[in-house]
């Protein structure tokens, strides 16, 4: 994730409770993840289907938040990530007034990661 996540998000993996994902999984990670100051961020895998799971943060800097990650096998070696995101933030009616900026900076924190997965894995292979 450090690798993939934009260096000014400054994410930084804390301890996990197991190298593997498996349901019960939990991290515990650092950054700045929507506003410029650093969060603190629980979450726990809660669900492993195949070519699925689900995590869902216990403490951070959310209200809510569930993140399916979704693999699909598009044939020839190839596979396209699905991410889905809901979240909420705190502060009720004020917090309601900057999800669109929230939901913004998550959309741009998404598509870094998706280039960068793909740069990284063409790296790989080659």
């Amino acid at each position: 994730m450090e690798i993939i996540t934009p260096k000014e998000i400054g994410l930084e993996i804390i301890r996990t409770s197991s190298q593997d994902i498996t349901t019960g999984q939990e991290i515990w990670l650092s950054g700045k993840i929507i506003a410029n100051r650093r969060n603190k961020w629980h979450s726990k895998i809660t669900s492993m289907k195949e070519y699925e799971y689900v995590d869902e943060m216990i403490t951070g800097p959310f209200k809510r938040w569930k993140h399916s990650h979704k693999f699909e096998d598009l044939g020839g070696s190839r596979t396209e990530i699905i991410d889905e995101i809901l979240f909420e933030l705190p502060y009720g009616i004020f917090g309601r007034l900057f999800e669109a900026y929230a939901s913004n900076q998550l959309k741009k924190t998404f598509q870094h990661r998706e280039l960068s997965t793909c740069n990284f894995l063409e790296k790989k292979l080659n």
